[in-house]
């Protein structure tokens, strides 16, 4: 298996047959390559969203149409994409699970909020916030979307028991590197951890030194934008 960060909240993962893109976010990205976007997408086959907002979901049409792949996420969300942009969704809610063969893709809670920016009249309902669990290869990896720490952690670590968390941690907007190392010692018994939604904007954190830190033990991986981490 291979994790890929996108920068930002953006993942590519490589498993199987499978090539999963989630919350993929080139257009305007910071700190995406823009000469790269043939590298992130090729070969992708399906991709998932957490939520609404621009920094995930703005990509999700145009990679969809250009590549022929469905898109799966909230369920209303997808419902305006399939509508409005003519593309092939899979609208799903929390608790449900997609299998793929190679992989199973299950939509968990998330504490945080939800909506486009369409047109002059204010932020559109998006549905919820969500995040996913991914079941691969052996592993278990939880990727929490955009979250605050949240008590649904608990249940989430009883039902999936991951490996692997890809963590929200750039403050903010989401949780901390401070709130996610709480969030990974008092609920989770990850073997890795990978940070993501930090160092794209000068308000975010720009380092995950404190979370290793305060993860001894834990293997803590400050990805490289499209440098592959195997697991």
């Amino acid at each position: 298996m291979k994790i890929i960060w996108l920068g930002h909240a953006g993942f590519r993962i490589e498993t199987g047959d499978l090539v999963l893109l989630f919350d993929p976010w080139l257009t305007g990205n910071p700190m995406f390559p823009e000469a790269r976007r043939d590298e992130a997408v090729a070969g992708a086959t399906h991709v998932f969203i957490t939520h609404g907002h621009s920094d995930h979901a703005a990509d999700a049409p145009g990679i969809a149409r250009a590549r022929a792949i469905p898109v799966y996420g909230i369920y209303d969300l997808m419902t305006h994409f399939a509508t409005r942009h003519e593309i092939e969704t899979v609208g799903f809610n929390k608790g449900g699970t997609i299998d793929l063969g190679d992989a199973r893709i299950t939509m968990v809670n998330a504490a945080h909020s939800s909506s486009l920016c369409e047109g002059g009249d204010g932020p559109v309902y998006a549905g919820h916030e969500a995040g996913f669990v991914i079941e691969a290869e052996g592993h278990t990896i939880y990727l929490t979307g955009d979250t605050d720490v949240m008590a649904d952690m608990e249940i989430i670590n009883d039902l999936h028991k991951p490996d692997i968390g890809i963590l929200c941690a750039g403050g903010h907007f989401t949780m901390d590197m401070k709130r996610a190392a709480y969030a990974a010692k008092k609920y989770f018994d990850f073997k890795t951890v990978i940070p993501c939604h930090y160092r794209t904007f000068p308000l975010l954190e720009q380092s995950a030194a404190s979370l290793a830190a305060a993860l001894p033990g834990v293997n803590v991986i400050e990805p490289g934008v499209l440098e592959p981490i195997d697991i």
